[in-house]
């Protein structure tokens, strides 16, 4: 990504979860790609590895970290681990999520219902509790919530998976109100539906996907990992300054109609 100077995150150090694969790994690699140093959470720890050793070829310092976001003790461990090598964090960005079963509420056992919770929305506030007191140190920074379109529309059969992305957009207004004045920001980002692993596993195959899912959004397409990471760079960066408490919708028009 060719960086303005308002797009550099030169100086920085991110915290991505989630940056195993999809939308966390390419979020990773943009951070990279503009100069921040980046820890690289995954509970697949050679995903992890992976994304740091492609971020670390933009010359910038990377971390691979195994962790289970929904466990407070992985977390709380991570998070030493982070705060050892970073002392200084600027950006956190919370997008691990699990694979969420389909089901209406009738079909969801509570087991299925709280694990999603506890992936979801659990693990950005347990990384987001772990890591805000750096960042406050640091001066204050950028905290970002991947969230979803389907965070403020529905979809039939996906109850689990709306009300976590719902409860992270407004989990952000929340800690935008809370910590903003020690400079925090915070926003959420939601995507429509992007080529990742999660859609194979949804549809079968990718195909299949793109001509199931593509013609929900007004530009008749899926969209790519990079165009959300491009997405996340611009709420980490200072070209956001005055962005705090919003939800930053990159669907192709998903809501629009």
């Amino acid at each position: 990504m060719a960086a303005t100077n308002k797009y550099s995150l030169a100086g920085k150090s991110a915290v991505v979860t989630g940056a195993g694969n999809g939308i966390g790994r390419a979020i990773s690699l943009a951070f990279g790609e503009a100069g921040a140093a980046v820890a690289c959470v995954d509970l697949d720890a050679q995903a992890a590895q992976a994304t740091a050793a492609s971020v670390a070829k933009n010359g910038v310092q990377a971390l691979p970290v195994h962790c289970d976001v929904g466990n407070e003790a992985d977390v709380e461990g991570a998070a030493k681990a982070i705060l050892d090598k970073f002392p200084a964090i600027h950006v956190l960005v919370n997008g691990a999520a699990g694979y969420d079963p389909n089901g209406t509420v009738l079909d969801l056992t509570l087991s299925d219902w709280n694990r999603v919770f506890a992936v979801n929305v659990g693990g950005a506030f347990l990384m987001s509790r772990a890591i805000l007191p750096a960042m406050i140190a640091a001066g204050g920074g950028s905290i970002i919530h991947i969230a979803s379109q389907l965070g403020s529309v529905a979809a039939s059969r996906r109850a689990a998976y709306c009300a976590t992305k719902g409860a992270l957009i407004q989990l952000a207004k929340a800690m935008a109100t809370d910590h903003a004045a020690q400079n925090i920001r915070v926003n959420s980002l939601s995507p429509g539906a992007v080529e990742t692993e999660r859609l194979i596993k949804r549809f079968g195959d990718m195909e299949t996907a793109r001509r199931t899912a593509g013609p929900k959004h007004i530009l008749q397409r899926l969209g790519q990992p990079e165009e959300i990471a491009l997405a996340a760079v611009f709420l980490a960066s200072d070209a956001s300054s005055f962005m705090t408490g919003a939800d930053l919708l990159v669907d192709g028009g998903y809501n629009a109609t």
